[in-house]
Formats: structure tokens, sequence, C-alpha cells
């Protein structure tokens, strides 16, 4: 097979036309052109050029070797790049699992930063709930997640990089808000929703939620009647718009809710403004081997430290 430097010896005198400016152009002198020129004769059984005193002409092969070497060095510089782009993390694709209320919050913000600080690098996003998220990050199938504080596991990293609160979501004009006493806009207590139909968050797919409900619950002194079980906070909104129930969302949710929802604050008295803390996290594979993994997270530090300082 015939080498990168006698392809480029030949493309050389093939546009030149003429050994002694090809060699200059290449840097080099004329008789190791000229044996890179005879190797590469010798490997094909041809000659490429037709030489005289005064001028030298390609054959027929060299004039149908002249394009495909071309193509060949072009390609070679292009993947010598690729792969340069690649290792420094320019380049490449990132798979992202977010959660359906980080699709509306954290990653159009990681996308942008992306976007700017490594535009060469492409995207596959999954819409994914927190635990098959972390399940994505152990097989690889994930490189980065956008998921709640869940029970960790070995080898997968994670770091606190958004935080919400919960709010309360009714059916527009519920009679709820006429036996409770608030005013429109105010606070609503959780006790006021004491043994009323509650929506609320599947145990495996979204403990995360499920666990802050009842904490919530609890504090107020309040009975979870639970009645329906969803995954994700569209599907529970989704409910509420039936008028099946009052439902528990993040603050951030409210951004895309559907018609007939209304929301209210939760009342902060009694230590419930503490309780009230609502977590996204940033989470990968701590033997990720992809570049571009690795200068996302770069670009991502400065929102964690800044959303959760200390």
């Amino acid at each position: 097979m015939f080498s990168l430097p006698q392809l480029e010896a030949f493309v050389a005198v093939a546009e030149e036309l003429h050994f002694g400016a090809a060699a200059e152009r290449l840097n080099m002198t004329q008789p190791p052109l000229s044996r890179q020129i005879q190797m590469l004769e010798k490997k094909l059984n041809t000659s490429l050029f037709s030489r005289t005193s005064r001028k030298v002409e390609l054959t027929a092969a060299g004039a149908t070797l002249l394009p495909r070497a071309r193509q060949i060095l072009d390609m070679c510089i292009k993947t010598d790049l690729d792969v340069r782009r690649v290792s420094s993390g320019q380049a490449g694709v990132i798979t992202v699992g977010y959660t359906a209320i980080a699709g509306q919050s954290a990653l159009p913000v990681m996308l942008r930063r992306a976007a700017e600080g490594m535009p060469g690098v492409s995207f596959v996003l999954r819409e994914l709930v927190s635990t098959d998220q972390m399940d994505g990050l152990l097989k690889g199938t994930v490189d980065i997640g956008l998921l709640r504080p869940i029970v960790g596991r070995p080898g997968v990293v994670s770091r606190p990089l958004m935080k919400d609160r919960m709010v309360v979501a009714l059916p527009e004009g519920s009679s709820l808000l006429g036996t409770t006493g608030v005013p429109a806009g105010q606070p609503l207590p959780l006790g006021s929703l004491d043994r009323r139909p509650l929506l609320m968050y599947s145990t495996q797919e979204a403990r995360y939620f499920h666990d802050l409900v009842l904490r919530l619950f609890a504090s107020a002194g309040a009975h979870a009647n639970i009645t329906q079980y969803a995954s994700q906070v569209p599907a529970l909104l989704a409910f509420v718009q039936a008028g099946l129930g009052v439902a528990l969302v993040p603050a951030s949710a409210m951004a895309f809710a559907p018609p007939g929802v209304e929301f209210y604050e939760i009342d902060g008295r009694h230590g419930m403004r503490e309780l009230n803390r609502v977590e996204l996290d940033l989470a990968w594979n701590e033997e990720t081997s992809n570049p571009a993994v690795l200068k996302l997270l770069q670009l991502i530090e400065p929102v964690w430290q800044e959303s959760m300082p200390g």
C-alpha cells in the first residue's frame, strides 16, 4: 500500500509540474522527492509522470490518481482535526438525561452554555425519571444526568445544580378555596389539604418527591389522602386539570402548566419554609472517558457554584 508521504509528493509534483518547485513547496530537497515518486510508481506498477528535459506532464494514470490522492489527503487532514477536537472536548456527542421539570429549567441553561463554549458538540436528549437516569449513568447510556437527589450509586458523582420550592396546584375555581378562608394569591396552609384528594408521586420512579410531600404534610399535621399516582409532574398537572384533586409540584412547573390549573404558595410558618426545599443535581459517571463531558462540566461548574452557595 502506498504511504501518505508518497501521495503528498505526488500531489505536489502534479500541481507544480516541476520537481524543483514541488520539493521547495514540501521543504525538502529534490532527490528524496524523486524517490517518493519512484516508490509510488513501483507500488502502482505504472508511470505517473511523463518527463522530458523541458517539462513534466501527468500520464493518464497520474491524471486518474490526482483527484483521489487529493481526496485521501483532505480526509486525513479532516480526520486529524476531528480527532484533536474530540480529544479536547470541542467535538463529540453527549447524551443527557433529564426530568420533565429539568427540561424546562436547567436543561436550556446548560444547552446555551454548551452552544457558546463548545459549538462542535452534539447532544442526544432523553427525558427520564431520576432512577432511570442513575441506571443509565452506570451503564454508560447516559453521559450527564439532571436528576433529583436520590440514593447515590458507587461510581456516580453528583453536584447540586439548582434549587426550587414546592407549591400547591389546584383546579381553577376549586371549592377548596372557599373553605380555607385564604384570599386569592395568599399562601395556603397545608393543613387545609387534610384528607383532600391528593395526587401523588410514584414511590419507585419519583421517590424523592414522594417522600418530600409526605414530610411536608406531616409537618403541617395533615393527613395525605392519596388517590392517584404518577411519575412525572406533567402527568400530575393533567390530573389536577381534570379536577381529580390537588398536587404539590415544583414552582418551576408553573411556567408550563396547562390551562385550568392555578397555584398557591405554601404557608411558610412553623418551619415549613426550611423544609420546603427542592434540589436538582447534575450527575455523571466518575470514570467517563468522554472528553466532551469533562469540558461541559467545566462550563457548568459556575452554575452550581452560583445557585448553591456554601
